[in-house]
């Protein structure tokens, strides 16, 4: 904000893996000095759902302009449309405007995003970060074909993650990675 006010950015989210990388990745990317954020694990994407509009009620009691909102959601197989038309919707009957709808200024305060392809599809994005974090991951399978849009990998993105860190020696005889 243009006077110096921190911002206070909450995040919903639906797992606690999302959760888990956003406690590591934001504090990079946002300077603490101007931005507080809390991150709200619903612990599953239906409550999240459920849970977000009363939570979006209580945020528009508040009348902070300091007060921005960020709502993730996965897409899994639901209709990417309609979830964003719901979240859109519950902003809008709490009373706040969302970045899809701001206010007549141009302003918002929600912002409602849906997590098309799975949290390890972050990981495939940075190959050199996942080579310095598994040794035995080549740096060179960034210029692969099959890995150089980390959203389009075919046969799902955990499933690749998951042959690439075995084949680096890594989660043997097991059958899930690890989601956090």
């Amino acid at each position: 904000m243009s006077d110096g006010q921190t911002l206070r950015l909450f995040v919903h989210v639906e797992e606690p893996s999302m959760k888990e990388a956003l406690d590591s990745l934001l504090p990079s990317l946002l300077p603490a000095s101007r931005v507080e954020v809390k991150i709200i694990d619903h612990g599953s994407k239906k409550a999240l759902l459920s849970n977000v509009p009363d939570r979006l009620r209580g945020y528009a009691k508040w009348a902070d302009p300091a007060l921005r909102v960020l709502v993730l959601v996965d897409r899994d197989d639901d209709d990417c449309r309609a979830l964003k038309i719901g979240l859109e919707a519950a902003a809008l009957s709490a009373g706040l405007a969302s970045k899809t709808a701001p206010d007549r200024r141009g302003k918002f305060q929600v912002v409602n995003r849906i997590v098309i392809e799975e949290l390890e599809a972050w990981f495939l994005g940075d190959i050199d970060a996942l080579a310095e974090s598994y040794p035995g991951v080549p740096p060179s399978l960034a210029r692969k074909a099959a890995f150089r849009d980390p959203d389009a990998v075919r046969g799902g993105t955990w499933e690749a993650l998951s042959r690439v860190l075995k084949t680096a020696g890594h989660y043997v005889g097991s059958d899930r990675l690890p989601k956090i």
